[in-house]
């Protein structure tokens, strides 16, 4: 067909204004077409050569995934029905393609040929690199097998990737079809006016248009920026039980009961590496990942779980003690559904503020500027707003230009802020856009520039407000933006390398988690927060409160991380899905070395856990906190340098970003970190920042 269909113009930016679900199907049918011939035609001609093997894949890769990560990214934020449908027809052909690059023997013959032959030490490191990752991929993606193990192991593929849709699709709908209307002022008493703000705007969207803040109705849902506050805050524990028992169980029931998909994929990713030559799916994810064996992963769970398991138990116990003198009936005997109302009670008892305080500091526009200045600061860059330079998908939606220290233009990002449960999906991702590259720079002897989706689901505006962020809301948007920076700020033009690309899935988290660990620096806060109506500064003493509050039930923090890194772990490890013992026991075994008040009898979080069922976390979820390890390491030595030393911190601020930023995936995680470091990584920052670190 001709090339009329805006999802297909590769020229520029997605054209986000045109492009509609009727298009998916056309213009991935016609670009699956046109991939597949290029790349009969790459294989009969292929030589083992960096430009007769490597560019052609990455210009054929990059074709494929500029408009097949349009439509993933709309799935994501535009979900529908008709999107859906179109998404489930063309997907067994990506799919389907992937395979055939992935276990092209002409493809791994030439490559193999390419390592072993003369022109191999006329490669940059970058590029040897690349064609490592290429082969080690290949063999992962089966390209060993015959036979029916071949026909075996693609089959496999295909269904893993409708289930993993499928698991998404129904936490969504779930989801979105469980909320609490409330309509007594008793039912919400406690509530911050956040909170009724956005329980009114919600029950005005669901058709009571009478709803206000003051008088209601309210609209409470499973989305975090309802059910978070709603259990910190509401009086009503039936209520709060009502809500957490709803949230355990989503997407555990009826059509929409994700229990079989678990189970299924599961016994799927064993099979899958039984055909490959592995134990169990653990080794197969490891095998592309910086941890070296599932032992060496065991071993950080089990350092951190040792030192922080005390101290979640003394967690607990100060709850209670502080409920009873409270003289609340329940302290004895305090439920899952009591723990985050308690917590947040002592937290304002033992540091004199909540985290609704907070909130009329960090307007949503602020938080950006002082964002921004802190990118200035460490790294040199400037972002400046391009709103209306770029079509977008949803009028929320805000696009920035990022310059150099020279003022060069070096990437671009979108930024999606708000919670939007009828179509968005929960959580924050960072995403590619586009990505890094010489070889498809649009002018000769130019560079194609990264641009990157920052997607978040923080509170939205409500009436003439704007959006007031929770102190959470503001960590998890410098989180994204750390990762958008090591997409944004590399400087490797080998598009197969650039940025996020061939970076080790345990080490990407390094950028994003060392970004949070600003917020606790006074100068830099105080340059994200300023009072929404006055400007007013954050108080001296309140700053102090939240920097005293940062290890306030840490302990219970990391355990209940680990809680979901191990079960991952196990259930990737040594289970047979096809035995007796259901997933869910699993989890229970697990929570009784995890968890200090075990998870209700009818608990199904495995049932929404998309970061493994529906993500790419599978066999490795252990992979935020190894890589908190590297970024608690890596602030570290800011903190070493002197926070308040500027010369010191632009020089530290200039290394990491030539380092940890700009090398991507050229190098291997370690050295690069090493590189920056000086050494490799140490776990006493980590326990240091949460207060876990023993005498």
């Amino acid at each position: 067909m001709p090339e009329t269909n805006p999802l297909l113009r590769m020229e520029g930016l997605p054209r986000f204004d045109e492009i509609r679900p009727e298009h998916v199907e056309p213009g991935m049918t016609s670009l699956l077409a046109e991939v597949n011939a290029a790349f009969d035609a790459f294989e009969s001609e292929i030589t083992p050569t960096w430009e007769g093997a490597v560019e052609p894949l990455e210009r054929l890769g990059d074709r494929l995934e500029r408009a097949w990560g349009v439509v993933g990214h709309l799935m994501g934020v535009k979900n529908s029905d008709a999107l859906r449908a179109a998404h489930e027809a063309v997907q067994p052909g990506v799919v389907q393609l992937g395979i055939r690059m992935g276990q092209s023997r002409p493809l791994y013959d030439a490559l193999s040929a390419l390592r072993d032959g003369p022109a191999w030490e006329r490669l940059d490191e970058a590029q040897q690199r690349i064609v490592e990752s290429a082969l080690r991929d290949a063999r992962l993606s089966g390209v060993a097998l015959e036979g029916g193990d071949r026909e075996r192991f693609n089959a496999i593929q295909l269904e893993l990737a409708e289930l993993a849709t499928k698991f998404s699709n129904h936490v969504l709908d779930a989801t979105k079809a469980f909320a609490l209307t409330l309509r007594e002022k008793g039912q919400v008493e406690g509530l911050p006016e956040s909170l009724l703000e956005l329980g009114a705007q919600l029950a005005r969207e669901a058709g009571e248009d009478d709803a206000t803040p003051e008088a209601g109705p309210w609209r409470i849902g499973l989305d975090l920026p309802c059910f978070v506050p709603f259990m910190e805050h509401a009086r009503r524990r039936d209520l709060r039980e009502q809500l957490y028992r709803a949230y355990v169980t989503r997407a555990s029931d009826g059509e929409l009961d994700n229990a079989p998909l678990i189970r299924r994929i599961l016994s799927l990713r064993r099979e899958e590496a039984k055909l490959l030559g592995f134990a169990d799916f653990a080794e197969v994810s490891l095998a592309s990942k910086m941890a070296p064996d599932v032992s060496a992963v065991d071993r950080l769970l089990e350092e951190l779980r040792s030192a922080s398991f005390d101290a979640a138990k003394r967690d607990l116990e100060e709850l209670r003690d502080f409920a009873g003198a409270q003289g609340a009936p329940e302290a004895e005997e305090l439920a899952l559904w009591d723990m985050s109302f308690w917590a947040e009670r002592l937290r304002e008892q033992r540091f004199d503020y909540s985290d609704e305080d907070l909130r009329p500091y960090f307007p949503f526009p602020r938080v950006l500027e002082g964002l921004f200045a802190l990118a200035r600061r460490l790294f040199g860059v400037t972002i400046r707003a391009a709103d209306g330079e770029a079509p977008v998908w949803h009028d929320d939606v805000r696009f920035f230009r990022v310059a150099d220290e020279a003022g060069e233009p070096i990437a671009a990002f979108y930024l999606d802020p708000f919670s939007r449960p009828g179509e968005k999906r929960g959580g924050a991702w960072m995403d590619e856009c586009v990505g890094r590259s010489r070889l498809l720079a649009p002018e000769p002897d130019g560079v194609r520039l990264p641009v990157a989706y920052l997607v978040c689901n923080q509170t939205p505006p409500a009436g003439d407000k704007p959006s007031l962020m929770s102190f959470s809301e503001v960590e998890t948007l410098f989180h994204e933006f750390g990762h958008g920076l090591q997409h944004m700020l590399t400087r490797v033009d080998h598009g197969m390398a650039a940025g996020i690309r061939n970076v080790e899935w345990d080490a990407v988290e390094l950028p994003s988690q060392f970004m949070e660990n600003w917020l606790y620096h006074k100068e830099t806060l105080a340059g994200v927060a300023g009072h929404w109506q006055t400007g007013e500064p954050l108080p001296d003493d309140l700053f102090e409160k939240v920097r005293a509050a940062r290890t306030y039930r840490e302990g219970s923090a990391t355990l209940r991380q680990l809680y979901f890194a191990t079960t991952d772990l196990r259930l990737h490890h040594g289970y047979d899905p096809d035995g007796e013992a259901s997933p869910f026991d699993v989890q229970r075994e697990v929570a009784e070395r995890t968890t200090v008040l075990p998870p209700l009898p009818e608990d199904r979080f495995l049932c929404s856990f998309g970061h493994i069922f529906g993500g790419g976390y599978a066999a490795g979820y252990y992979s935020y906190k190894w890589a908190e390890v590297l970024s608690a390491d890596a602030f570290a030595a800011f903190e070493e340098a002197g926070l308040d030393d500027e010369e010191a911190i632009r020089e530290t601020g200039r290394r990491y970003r030539d380092t940890v930023l700009a090398l991507g995936g050229s190098r291997a995680p370690m050295e690069v970190f090493k590189a920056f470091r000086g050494r490799e990584p140490r776990t006493e920052a980590l326990l240091r920042h949460a207060g876990l670190l023993r005498a």
